[in-house]
């Protein structure tokens, strides 16, 4: 069977207004095809995604771990899924409190905890809880991951035929239009720059201008509507089907070859010259030892 491909611009709150975003995609070669675009607007169709039959491989833009050196410092479970059951109990009061809490008592300029992966992929911090809510995001999507029985490479085993990975389409956006801004929520900030930058991209992806060696295929309509989202979720959800169609190719998906299992990664994300045992956010992997499902 044909490996489908999903690209998922999530959010915390989907509504109508702001929906997830899924682009789903057939490669070929170094061909990658975008077949649809789809709007979920509530949990239960994002359930139901995840419930697909496979074989599928979807990226998904959102953290699926918290930094090890935060869930240390809270006493909360080290092993991925506890931690995660953990977390997905707990409110977003509470959440925002105890984060808080952990920040106030750090030095400037190091209040977050960061994931191992966070400086290759140019990413937030998972525990960030707003400009942008990330924590709030992982609080929504990875609960739901486990809960679906999919497989999570490197963070927890489940059905191999449905895939996901997570992803950051910022790291591909900069790769081709560096810091330039290319989408707003804002309708006062879209602007025609904005404009500019995302037909920057799309030409670029279209071209197969990028690390990852893969050319868009697009119908006009298609463009123009990548184009004409000022929100730039359909963009980014693209962005994420990239990121995926990469990883459909690679050798374990092109994860670096030890991944700390409570953290995770992010696909596409440079690995690192080398591993530490200590990583920037805390000991996983003492014994040097291969830590992937």
């Amino acid at each position: 069977m044909t490996l489908a491909l999903l690209g998922i611009d999530f959010t915390s709150a989907p509504t109508r207004r702001k929906p997830i975003t899924v682009a789903r995609g057939t490669l070929a070669g170094a061909r990658l095809a975008l077949q649809r675009v789809d709007a979920l607007c509530d949990f239960g169709a994002f359930e139901a995604l995840l419930a697909e039959p496979g074989p599928w491989l979807g990226a998904f833009d959102f953290p699926f771990g918290l930094p090890r050196e935060l869930v240390e410092a809270l006493g909360w479970p080290r092993e991925w899924p506890a931690s995660i059951r953990h977390y997905a109990a707990l409110d977003r009061p509470t959440i925002r409190e105890r984060f808080a809490a952990f920040c106030d008592g750090r030095a400037p300029g190091r209040k977050f905890a960061h994931r191992a992966c966070d400086g290759p992929a140019g990413s937030s911090p998972s525990m960030k809880w707003v400009n942008p809510p990330v924590a709030f995001m992982l609080h929504a999507g990875a609960p739901r991951l486990l809960a679906a029985g999919v497989h999570l490479p490197g963070l927890h085993a489940g059905d191999r035929a449905r895939t996901a990975l997570e992803a950051y389409p910022g790291l591909l956006a900069r790769e081709l239009i560096g810091t330039r801004s290319y989408k707003s929520d804002e309708r006062a900030k879209q602007t025609p720059e904005r404009l500019i930058a995302r037909k920057d991209i799309i030409e670029a992806l279209e071209q197969g201008r990028t690390r990852l060696g893969l050319r868009l295929a697009l119908s006009h309509a298609q463009r123009d509507a990548l184009a004409d989202d000022a929100s730039g979720d359909r963009l980014d959800a693209v962005l994420c089907l990239v990121q995926a169609a990469w990883a459909s190719r690679q050798v374990d998906h092109g994860l670096p070859s030890q991944v700390d299992p409570l953290e995770g990664w992010i696909v596409s994300a440079p690995a690192p010259a080398r591993v530490d045992p200590v990583s920037a956010s805390g000991a996983f992997n003492p014994k040097g030892e291969t830590v992937r499902s």
